[in-house]
Order: structure tokens, then C-alpha cells, then sequence
């Protein structure tokens, strides 16, 4: 049987799919920075796939530097023998093991709130919530930098959406005059800005929405470990943590783990469990994950030098870009965001600088606006001075090269 030629066509779909051509432009200019294998534990120096020598690491989230702790390690693997390496399910059917529950309480506890929700992932606890809360006939208002989570809860929520200008208390007030007395409102702001470093004004926010009856969310994902007491956040640091109505946080970051959580008070949180997607359908956090965020809390609320520490290192290297002209921002953070304003130049001296020992992360649209392009730098309890001049050092450099500065 003749079945004549054959011809192939690319469907529409792959065709629009393979007009994205950005990576392979870098990729063919030797500059891509993504997907970096790292073949170490995380600490402030790693190694790097095709590098033979220690690289500095600058653009890590591990603040209290406890990713290679060997009493995380030691926890993992005891939770490991005991329940295996994974729950085979959901928290809402067979995922509950007696060390979530056990979490979930002290991490009630530390942030002062009835109850806790674990997810899988701090996004999706952002993603899941605001929809699930914040549904048809409600409003909401999210600054205009918050985090891709954030975001991604607001593309899926059926309530009408707002945003306000980055940390523009007034912008809020306005947008929220707007909206009837009586209308259901969430605002949700980041507590620490990831990329930029700055810090949302909690203690305002907690007046303004007072005033016109709006709930309050804070993402405290880079706010654990670095502000208030014991690390317990930015909330906390403004002691505004008890008139905050929601607080999420990732196990990500300080917590040296994966996973986050949602703190609230008992309605909330009832509601929730009985309620969110992508905590009723996806499975739970591992028993090794758990348990070394378990073992991380109590090193955290027991070892208050190692916050000490961290926030040394901030003013130490802060000083150090300042003095020598760095366009740096609002930061009042470890992480220190320094200005290039060229998505080439910014991968370009992204590359050289792992050329050269030290590990950046390059931070491009759609992160920040074409022109705010910027490296994060940054800081980790467990880096030493010594560490943070040679970085510095080598970072100067990058940027004199390529006429930065």
C-alpha cells in the first residue's frame, strides 16, 4: 500500500515554544549562568562541575549556614530508619506522620499562632493559600515586587486584584479607600524582599489594614533566622508577629531543608486543611526533610550567635561595597544586591566571577524590572571576613572590566 510522502510539520504549539531562543544566544556567547552543577555539600565554598579549585559561595539562601550541620545530617538519617524515605501520600489521607505533627507545633508555637499548615514547598503554600482564601467578590492587594508565588496565587484567584507601589504605604492606602467597608480584603506583601533586600514596614501595614478591615498575609520566607527574636521574622522585629493574620515561611533558607508553611489562627487554618489543592493533593514533605527542619528550629532558637554572626558579616561586607561605590539600593539585609542595569554585562560578569572563584546569582527580568538588572550577593553566618574581602575584591573587579564601575 502507498501511502505517498510524508511530510512533517511543527505544530503550532512547538513552533511558539521554539521562538524562545535566549538561552541558546548565551549559551553561544559562553555567558549562560543557569543550572550550575554543583557537585558539594552547600557551605560558603562548594565545588563546581569543570572547575577544579574551591569557588566562594555568594548565592546561597543558606543564612545561618546549616545546610551541611552534622546534626541535620544525623536527624535525616535517623528519620530515614524509622519511616523510610518517603510518606506515599498526602497530609490529608495517609501523609501525616507523628514528626509533621510534632513540627507543626512547635512551629505554632515560635510564631505565636493556633496552627500551622505544612506544604511541600514554600511556593506552593503561597500559590495555594491566596486563591483558596481570597476567592469571587473578595479583593486583593500584593505589592508590586512580590515573589513568583505570590504572584502565581493571584493569576489564579477568581478575586479582583490590585496592586500597590513597592512599599508605598500610602499607594496601599489608597487602592484600599477604594473598596467597599464591608468587602472581604488580603494583602500580601513579602516580608523581606528576595531580590532587592529591602524590608516591607509590617508595623504600617498592620495600621492600614486595621483601618479599612483588610486580613494581613507576610511571606517571612527570607525573614526566618535573620529578624526578631530567636529568627522568628521581620513580623516579629516590628512586634507587629501577633496582629499579622497570616505568616508564611519556607524550610528553604535557614531552615536548611525544603518545604514551608502557613501559620494562622484556628479558623484559618481549619478552613485550609480542608480546602487547598496543592495541600490536599500533593504529597507530603519527606521524614528526612522534616526532621532536620526540626533539628534546625531548635539550633536556631538555641544558638543566637550564629544570627549574630550573620548580621556582623552584613555590615562587614556592606561597608566594604559601599566605600568602594557600588550602587547597592535600599538593602538592609544579607542579601546586597549590586546594580548592573544589562542583562548581558550581568551574566557576563556572573561567568567571570565563577571564572574566578566566586559563586553570584544573576538576577534578570522578569525577577526585576529590563533595567534593574543586578548580582545578588549573598551573606551566611559561617562566611568569614576573610572570605567576604576576597569576594569583594574579585567583584571589583568584574565590574571595572566590563566599565560598571
Amino acid at each position: 500500500m502507498h501511502f505517498g510522502l510524508i511530510v512533517k510539520i511543527m505544530k503550532p504549539l512547538r513552533q511558539k515554544l521554539a521562538q524562545y531562543t535566549y538561552p541558546q544566544e548565551m549559551r553561544a556567547l559562553g555567558i549562560y549562568p543557569y543550572f550550575t552543577p554543583i557537585c558539594s555539600e552547600q557551605n560558603t565554598e562548594v565545588y563546581v562541575t569543570g572547575h577544579d579549585h574551591p569557588i566562594l559561595m555568594f548565592g546561597s539562601n543558606s543564612y545561618l549556614g546549616l545546610t551541611n550541620d552534622p546534626r541535620l545530617k544525623e536527624a535525616a538519617k535517623r528519620a530515614i530508619d524509622k519511616y523510610g524515605t518517603g510518606c506515599a501520600g498526602s497530609p490529608f489521607l495517609n501523609g501525616t506522620l507523628d514528626i509533621h505533627i510534632q513540627l507543626q507545633d512547635e512551629l505554632a508555637e515560635f510564631m505565636g499562632k493556633d496552627g500551622v499548615m505544612l506544604f511541600s514547598a514554600g511556593f506552593l503554600a503561597n500559590s495555594g493559600v491566596i486563591p483558596n482564601i481570597c476567592g469571587r467578590g473578595d479583593y486583593l492587594f500584593y505589592d508590586e515586587r512580590v515573589h513568583a508565588s505570590i504572584m502565581e496565587g493571584r493569576l489564579i484567584t477568581n478575586a479582583s486584584t490590585q496592586k500597590y507601589k513597592h512599599n508605598d504605604m500610602a499607594d496601599l492606602e489608597r487602592v484600599l479607600q477604594k473598596v467597599p467597608v464591608e468587602a472581604s480584603k488580603l494583602v500580601v506583601t513579602d516580608g523581606v524582599f528576595s531580590m532587592e533586600g529591602d524590608v516591607a514596614y509590617v508595623d504600617k501595614m498592620v495600621e492600614i489594614c486595621d483601618r479599612y478591615g483588610a486580613t494581613l498575609m507576610v511571606d517571612e520566607a527570607h525573614g526566618l533566622g535573620v529578624f526578631g527574636r530567636e529568627g522568628r521574622g521581620t513580623c516579629d522585629h516590628y512586634n507587629m508577629l501577633p496582629k499579622v493574620d497570616l505568616v508564611m515561611g519556607t524550610f528553604s533558607k535557614s531552615l536548611a531543608s525544603v518545604g514551608g508553611f502557613i501559620a494562622a489562627d484556628a479558623d484559618t487554618i481549619n478552613w485550609m486543611k480542608h480546602s487547598v489543592r496543592p495541600y490536599i493533593f500533593t504529597a507530603s514533605i519527606t521524614p528526612a526533610s522534616t526532621a532536620s527542619v526540626l533539628e534546625a528550629l531548635h539550633i536556631m532558637r538555641s544558638e543566637p550567635e550564629r544570627n549574630a554572626a550573620l548580621w556582623d558579616n552584613q555590615r562587614y561586607a556592606f561597608k566594604a561595597f559601599k566605600d568602594l561605590g557600588f550602587e547597592i539600593g535600599n538593602t538592609s539585609t544579607p542579601i546586597i544586591p549590586l546594580f548592573i542595569r544589562d542583562n548581558v554585562k550581568t551574566f557576563t560578569i556572573t561567568h567571570d566571577l565563577l571564572v574566578d572563584g566566586v559563586f553570584v546569582t544573576p538576577v534578570i527580568s522578569p525577577a526585576v524590572p529590563s533595567d534593574e538588572t543586578l548580582i545578588r550577593f549573598a551573606l551566611m553566618a559561617t562566611h568569614t571576613h576573610e572570605q567576604i574581602d576576597i569576594g569583594v575584591e574579585k567583584i571589583y573587579k568584574a565590574f571595572k572590566k566590563q566599565g560598571v564601575l
